[in-house]
């Protein structure tokens, strides 16, 4: 894909809280529910792509409300497990923006979407990592990670670029939902940092206690 016009405009959506999921990083998915299961193969029958995006909240189950942004997948590779089970790997190609639910009669939901104020997304950027820059957010995630328990590996994420590795610290730490949000939200790299550096400090400022920054 090279132009936000030849994205799609109707999506089906994947509800799944905390998780978000940024452009150019892949992830692992492992599908169950009868709903998705149809979803992916409807998927893996057109353009293999799908939305992720947030509930926020439990008080209905199949008519959850969303978050406003969400992030757009293409299914990179899909393998049936004996139990009927897909696991997929979903590769990142841009956030969006939720417009409107459509009816589409399916047990599984559907929106129109638009890409506007996302149209960067599709430029990869190609900045060599600056640990100087980076050094007081590997040093305090560090942290937070061993506190609740939390492994990740360091060393892969020396190998990445700058932008990679903002967007994979901010989908892997164990923050809230809204925090999670914040950060999917922020439109430049510099500003994912800036958020990421405050909720960091609130972290720790506060031993580790889980509160949302506005």
């Amino acid at each position: 894909m090279s132009k936000i016009n030849d994205l799609p405009d109707i999506i089906p959506i994947f509800p799944l809280s905390n998780f978000i999921f940024f452009p150019n990083t892949s992830a692992p998915l492992n599908i169950f529910e009868p709903r998705y299961i149809q979803m992916i193969d409807q998927s893996i029958k057109s353009n293999r792509m799908i939305g992720m995006i947030q509930p926020k909240g439990l008080s209905n189950p199949q008519k959850n409300e969303l978050f406003k942004v969400g992030s757009l997948g293409k299914i990179s590779s899909f393998n049936e497990t004996d139990d009927g089970r897909y696991v997929i790997i979903l590769n990142g190609i841009s956030r969006f923006n939720i417009v409107d639910e459509v009816d589409n009669g399916k047990p599984f939901r559907e929106f129109q979407i638009n890409y506007k104020g996302f149209e960067n997304d599709l430029k990869i950027d190609e900045t060599d990592i600056n640990f100087s820059d980076l050094n007081l957010i590997f040093n305090d995630l560090k942290k937070i990670f061993e506190k609740q328990g939390y492994v990740i590996n360091w060393n892969e994420l020396e190998k990445q670029n700058l932008d990679q590795t903002i967007n994979t610290l901010s989908m892997a730490s164990p923050f809230s939902k809204e925090e999670k949000q914040m950060l999917l939200e922020a439109k430049s790299l510099e500003l994912r940092k800036k958020k990421l550096e405050q909720i960091i400090k609130l972290y720790s400022s506060d031993n580790f206690s889980n509160k949302t920054i506005q």
